[in-house]
């Protein structure tokens, strides 16, 4: 287990040559942002739905329990807060921007692909037929069955956008990783059977679920949507864990991957000096054995110049001696 070395590596000395590595990181994050802008403006895929569907689509439109600006201050703010106080605590850089950086692409990978998938799919809403006909009263195209919403544009085109939930996927992407970190630095999987370290790992799991359920309390989610959204919100947080951090049950669990690699190299960069001075010693030494080996005369001159044959160093030695 490597060395723990508190306060070396903070913001102010090390945390503009770490940015500067992980650039182009930062590059494809500011590209996630714009990609997802674009699919939230789009006109997302709008499903046949007929008047023998809408049994399933009247549930009264009801006003959200987790509004929409408070999912980026629970799923963002919320882990940024506990990074930086471990920040506070541990002083170390590589932490603070390795965790960071995996929560953002973490958030806004799921972000992709949640709004890709609900512009592709365009499921409606629990509630999507009081979004289309606010004034109650259903109109269906003569030929094809189809609806002719009458309602806000707006609203109907959020109706479309059912699954799968962007509530949950953004939530368990943001808390699942801070289940992931929490656990890494308590080191959960220490064997010692300390059961309050679970508790506060199952903490943000828990306030994930409760969104998600809300989002079925309130008609605007099916629970296929919010199911879709809980998996694919855990796999990328998990994903994006992991490419930071070892596996909370490592050994080396409560720090980053690049880390470790810093101390390796560290300490790779003071082996060439010693490793010199060990084979400038062999090499002395060498030649002191050299210098005090005097080969036996009396078995004639044919044995000693064999002894020398098998060893070139000994032989130029012979030669100095002989002229």
């Amino acid at each position: 287990m490597p060395e723990i070395q508190l306060g070396m590596h903070t913001i102010r000395s090390h945390g503009v040559r770490v940015a500067r590595i992980h650039m182009h990181d930062w590059l494809i994050l500011m590209l996630l942002v714009i990609i997802d802008a674009v699919l939230n403006v789009i006109e997302p895929f709008h499903r046949f739905v007929g008047e023998g569907m809408m049994t399933d689509l009247r549930y009264p439109l009801k006003s959200n329990t987790i509004p929409f600006w408070a999912v980026p201050i629970i799923a963002i703010l919320l882990p940024l807060a506990v990074i930086l106080i471990y920040y506070f605590i541990r002083k170390d850089v590589y932490d603070f921007h390795h965790a960071i950086l995996g929560l953002l692409f973490s958030v806004l990978i799921t972000a992709v692909i949640t709004d890709a998938i609900k512009d592709g799919v365009g499921r409606p809403r629990p509630d999507f037929f009081w979004r289309c006909f606010p004034d109650g009263k259903g109109v269906f195209d003569p030929v094809t069955g189809d609806v002719r919403c009458t309602g806000n544009p707006g609203v109907i085109k959020e109706g479309h956008k059912s699954f799968p939930s962007g509530h949950t996927s953004w939530s368990f992407a943001g808390l699942v990783y801070l289940a992931w970190y929490i656990s890494g630095k308590v080191r959960v999987f220490d064997r010692r059977g300390h059961v309050a370290k679970l508790c506060l790992v199952f903490l943000p799991l828990l306030m994930a679920a409760m969104i998600a359920v809300s989002r079925v309390d309130d008609y605007w989610h099916h629970w296929q949507d919010v199911f879709a959204g809980a998996l694919i919100g855990t796999v990328v947080a998990s994903f994006c864990y992991l490419q930071f951090f070892p596996p909370p049950y490592d050994i080396d669990g409560w720090g980053p991957h690049a880390y470790f690699q810093m101390l390796a190299e560290s300490r790779n960069g003071a082996q060439p000096n010693s490793v010199n001075n060990e084979s400038q010693h062999v090499q002395s030494a060498e030649l002191q054995a050299v210098s005090l080996y005097i080969p036996p005369q009396h078995d004639g001159e044919t044995r000693g110049n064999n002894s020398w044959d098998s060893s070139p160093m000994l032989g130029a030695s012979q030669n100095a001696r002989t002229h």
